[in-house]
């Protein structure tokens, strides 16, 4: 079986349009599928009702920004009831989120010498949903540096000028939501943060008492010890396991649509959930 609950159109950060990275979920032979754009679920509703949709299993899916201590959390969504008002209500808090912190992140920028960076990621996003990644493509196109990698080395990356984290809102809140609005909330790329192992569990023990019932195991190219690692530790906690590929774009080491999962003996997994209710 093939699937893929982590990915990403141009409705957000993604290089494809919701339409072809459809047709990537089809030509890849996937069974079941999200688009899990960041903090929108304008890509999911672009598609929803395509023959295409139906042919790779599409559910309901959402990458949400949150908020856990210091850190930036990002919360997958999936198969939720799109329309339900708390995941509305959300999306739209957080659409007005990012248009704030875009504004900081130009004035910061401008304060160190990089002025209309506002106007730049604006252009560069048209109808997305504005992130860091649209400031570093308008930087690179701007000329202020040689590629996407420096743009976060230097200005947007963690702890550097262009990194603003306030204003999202608490992992609580945000697993809340997912729950109410019928969904599996499941922590995305746990790893990526770079917590310690206590710490970690903390995070993770605070996502479980809010609804939280999932946790990504295998996030794009991963070591088989952190899949493993990871496994034990959903267990450990009674979380389901979910993966994805966290496709935004063709990179040459990055992970392509799709993840095989019939060699990696994954039980209690969020798929085999929705196949035993059918």
């Amino acid at each position: 079986m093939i699937v893929d609950f982590h990915t990403h159109s141009s409705a957000s950060d993604g290089a494809l349009s919701p339409e072809q990275l459809l047709k990537r979920a089809v030509d890849a032979g996937v069974q079941h599928f999200a688009i899990t754009d960041h903090d929108t679920l304008a890509g999911y509703l672009q598609v929803r009702e395509s023959p295409s949709a139906k042919r790779v299993g599409l559910v309901p899916g959402v990458e949400l920004s949150c908020r856990w201590a210091k850190s930036t959390i990002h919360i997958v969504g999936l198969n939720f009831d799109p329309d339900a008002p708390e995941m509305t209500s959300m999306v739209e808090q957080l659409s007005r989120v990012r248009r704030k912190r875009a504004k900081t992140i130009a004035d910061r920028l401008a304060g160190v010498g990089i002025p209309n960076a506002l106007e730049g990621a604006v252009a560069v996003a048209a109808s997305s949903q504005i992130g860091r990644p649209h400031f570093a493509q308008w930087m690179v196109d701007a000329g202020v540096v040689t590629g996407m990698n420096q743009a976060f080395d230097r200005y947007l990356g963690n702890g550097k000028v262009g990194d603003v984290k306030a204003y999202w809102p608490s992992l609580a809140d945000v697993t809340e939501v997912i729950v109410a609005s019928g969904g599996e909330a499941i922590m995305a790329h746990p790893l990526k943060y770079r917590l310690t192992g206590v710490k970690l569990r903390a995070m993770l023990t605070d996502f479980v008492a809010s609804g939280g019932t999932g946790l990504e195991v295998l996030n794009g190219r991963q070591i088989d010890a952190d899949r493993r690692r990871l496994v034990t530790l959903a267990s450990s906690l009674g979380l389901k396991v979910s993966v994805g590929s966290d496709f935004h774009k063709d990179l040459t080491y990055g992970a392509p649509v799709g993840v095989a999962v019939d060699s990696l003996n994954l039980d209690n997994s969020v798929w085999q959930t929705w196949l035993a209710s059918k």
